[in-house]
């Protein structure tokens, strides 16, 4: 490679630096409950965008340290949930799709809530880029719509076996429409508890 081509290079990389990134962040019908819509760059070569950013995230109210990084892969029908932790490792989690398509349903378990039960269904998909922020105090899960779907979400808290819990994922109390017929779905989570038996583990403040 040239040094003229070295130089223009360089060039071109500081001035993609100095382009702004912004993005937008949405609140749901759930207090805390975020939708967030990075700003994506694209051209010829393929797209760019940062996937998190501590001090934007900061600014637009993610104030908790994640600590760990979970990614899965799912075949379609695949519907995995309704998930969550408790006492020290309960979990912030900000979900994204790295390939593929999938619903992705969190529920308010917080009692004295004013949405307690209700759930917000998000559509994250390799295409459009979105991420859910799921604060703790909800239990999350997701049906997966195209094969080989990879799901990647930052957590607040450590995994703990001894902490985690789980709700039945077709819980007639909660009505989930997961948009997948026959789902495909572990012995584990479908030995979840019902909603209505969950312990006080959160509160609405």
């Amino acid at each position: 490679m040239s040094k003229q081509v070295i130089i223009k290079s360089g060039l071109r990389q500081i001035m993609e630096r100095r382009v702004e990134v912004k993005m937008k962040v949405t609140q749901t019908k759930i207090p805390g409950l975020l939708i967030i819509e990075p700003d994506v760059f694209r051209d010829e070569r393929g797209y760019f965008f940062e996937s998190f950013n501590q001090k934007r995230y900061q600014k637009a109210g993610l104030l908790e340290e994640f600590v760990q990084d979970n990614q899965s892969q799912s075949q379609k029908n695949t519907l995995r949930g309704l998930h969550y932790q408790v006492g020290e490792n309960a979990q912030g989690k900000l979900v994204r799709v790295i390939h593929g398509r999938i619903r992705d349903v969190a529920v308010d378990i917080r009692f004295g809530s004013p949405t307690f039960g209700m759930h917000e269904a998000v559509e994250l998909s390799s295409d459009n880029f979105l991420q859910l922020w799921i604060p703790k105090g909800f239990a999350h899960g997701f049906s997966a719509f195209e094969e080989n779907t990879i799901v990647e979400y930052k957590c607040t808290g450590f995994y703990s076996s001894q902490n985690e819990r789980g709700i039945l994922y077709n819980d007639p109390d909660l009505s989930i429409d997961w948009k997948v017929k026959n789902p495909l779905v572990s012995e584990k989570d479908r030995n979840n508890s019902l909603f209505k038996d969950i312990a006080k583990d959160f509160f609405y403040k």
